[in-house]
């Protein structure tokens, strides 16, 4: 068997699962979920979901990666050779493919982004905002258009390999990141509404917690917490995969938990100090960033232009770190299961993912009357509801229930603490085990529930 590649170093590692943990979640997603529940107390629960739920699943698929050194299927299979009775392999297969349905609205929505950062720079957008990204998504041609290029782009950064292409891409994906976050933060901060915007985001206002407002809060940052860190589908399980076992997990989770959220709050800092400076309301949703947004540079006269490109450059970047990491990992079962080259497994998901992606652009044009949820939903609704909603909480709900019946708890416990780093005691087995999975069934019924009969 061919050697497995590798990390060339830690950083690329951290970076690498880092990348796939941030993205639209963040920077689009968050604001306006925290600006629907409140603001600062909406932060708080956010954050202490993401140290109980997001930390230990996240440590639970990067060990499963690590020990098994294949995709995830392929983890499952190895990691259960011992075992018999039950092919914990096909239904990590059904898991592993929202992969797939994941990038098949995730590459559609990145050409988006960077059809604005394109039409910014070349002052292309004008007139009212609504109406300009109505038309845009009214065209399938200009979509699919850009839809290609976030393809072409991904592709290109996994063709080379891990180390070749892959982690140097992402390399440079984050850094110019961190880069465009910083001037963002800088410019929002200066601007005169900033502290009001930063009072609304930072300051918590508790009295949303009272009566049957606190679980429809608490359900929103966990399930918050959840899609931000994308774990369940095997594609943070790729990233520990290709990592040595120098390292002990917990820490270098820890310090993807931490990249992460550092992008979301430098999301809040950036959208609500421009949101109270111009008087746009925070929970907008997708219209946030396509049509309210575009009023806040259009006020800054002539040098909205380039701060709209460079905030819409920003998303991009974040879309298509996040991208390169989960195509990486349909190159990985292409090479490991279908038996292809590297660049034969690229060109193949390449052109699979081109064709897949066709109906969420025509959603929003010629399939436009199929509205799976009622009035208003799309073929995007439906996509992201069987990922956000079900594959990624069910995924990562199979993934600890594997742990401990279909391994076992010392061999988890094990590949979790080895390497230098701080460790986790196998004392909290229980929690683990019992009281995780329980949140999750918790979480999804939620949804579930308020989906269907609410």
């Amino acid at each position: 068997m061919k050697k497995r590649e590798t990390f060339s170093s830690r950083i690329g590692f951290l970076l690498m699962t880092a990348g796939c943990a941030i993205g639209l979640g963040n920077i689009w997603r968050f604001p306006f979920i925290t600006g629907k529940f409140g603001g600062g107390a909406f932060v708080i629960l956010y954050l202490v979901c993401l140290a109980l739920l997001g930390f230990p699943l996240l440590v639970t698929e990067l060990a499963v990666g690590r020990a098994g050194k294949r995709v995830l299927p392929g983890a499952f299979r190895s990691l259960s050779l011992k075992k018999s009775g039950f092919r914990w392999d096909i239904p990590g297969v059904f898991f592993f493919f929202g992969n797939l349905v994941l990038l098949m609205f995730y590459t559609v929505v990145t050409g988006w982004l960077i059809a604005y950062a394109y039409y910014y720079v070349t002052a292309s957008i004008s007139g009212d905002p609504g109406a300009f990204f109505g038309n845009f998504l009214a065209s399938p041609g200009r979509q699919t258009v850009f839809m290609l290029i976030s393809l072409c782009l991904t592709v290109a950064a996994c063709i080379g390999g891990v180390r070749a292409t892959v982690e140097r891409s992402v390399k440079w994906m984050m850094g110019g990141l961190f880069l465009l976050m910083i001037l963002l933060c800088v410019k929002a901060l200066m601007l005169p509404g900033a502290g009001k915007g930063l009072a609304f985001f930072l300051k918590p206002d508790f009295s949303a917690w009272h009566g049957s407002d606190f679980l429809t809060t608490l359900h929103a940052a966990m399930a918050q917490a959840f899609f931000t860190l994308s774990v369940g589908i095997g594609a943070i399980a790729i990233c520990g995969s290709y990592y040595t076992r120098s390292c002990a997990l917990p820490r270098e989770a820890m310090w993807i938990i931490l990249l992460d959220t550092c992008v979301a709050i430098a999301a809040g800092l950036i959208i609500f100090p421009c949101c109270a400076t111009y008087g746009v309301a925070p929970d907008g949703g997708p219209s946030l960033i396509f049509v309210a947004l575009p009023k806040v540079f259009s006020g800054m006269s002539s040098i909205g232009r380039w701060w709209g490109a460079l905030f819409f450059i920003f998303l991009a970047v974040a879309a298509l770190s996040t991208l390169v990491a989960v195509f990486e990992s349909l190159v990985a079962f292409g090479m490991e299961v279908l038996h292809f080259k590297r660049q034969s497994s690229c060109a193949f998901f390449g052109i699979v993912l081109g064709i897949l992606s066709i109906p969420c652009v025509l959603g929003f044009n010629l399939w436009k009357n199929f509205q799976p949820f009622g009035k208003g939903s799309c073929v995007l609704d439906l996509e992201d509801f069987l990922v956000s909603d079900n594959l990624l909480p069910l995924g990562a709900l199979y993934i600890l229930i594997f742990c401990f019946n279909g391994w076992n708890k010392d061999a988890f416990f094990n590949e979790i603490n080895t390497g230098n780093g701080w460790k986790i005691s196998p004392r909290f087995a229980f929690y683990f085990r019992w009281i995780i999975p329980v949140a999750i069934i918790v979480l999804w019924s939620i949804g579930i529930y308020k989906k269907f009969f609410a």
